[in-house]
């Protein structure tokens, strides 16, 4: 068990560095709005996308998980929502503070969790069930990670 525990600490805390070397790899950009590959999304398109699926699928889906009894989770289709969605006036500093924003606050409820709490289960429509609130946990962070490495490679 102890094992475990230092595991979601530490998941925790690379949750928090994701967001905020997520931020410092966009900010080293030269061109936000150069495609970061050939016919590819630019370095704001990704910022914005990986804010908001931070909040609007991960971190929900892990609040959720926390106060719901077994909650179910619809299909998130990303590059739909970005064609509805998508601002380019919007500003790169505030895109990336309020991911890291976001990120800070569910780093802060997972924290005050109980033990418990991080195998509670969940469902997800095309998915299936047995989610649990640290699968999602493991995911956001995953998906914070691989877009780091998107931005890098395309600088």
């Amino acid at each position: 068990m102890k094992e475990l525990t230092e595991y979601r600490i530490r998941l925790i805390d690379r949750l928090a560095e994701a967001a905020h070397r997520f931020r410092e790899a966009c900010l080293a950009v030269n061109e936000p709005f150069a495609p970061l590959e050939a016919g590819g999304w630019t370095t704001h398109q990704v910022a914005v996308h990986t804010r908001d699926v931070d909040k609007l699928v991960y971190g929900a889906r892990v609040r959720r998980t926390a106060a719901e009894d077994n909650p179910e989770f619809p299909n998130f289709d990303g590059d739909a929502f970005m064609e509805e969605q998508y601002d380019p006036g919007e500003s790169l500093n505030k895109i990336l503070d309020e991911l890291v924003e976001n990120v800070e606050s569910l780093a802060a409820l997972l924290r005050q969790l109980p033990v418990e709490a991080w195998s509670r289960e969940s469902r997800h429509a095309t998915m299936g069930g047995g989610f649990t609130l640290q699968a999602w946990v493991e995911r956001d962070l995953a998906h914070i990670e691989g877009h780091i490495e998107m931005v890098k490679k395309g600088k």
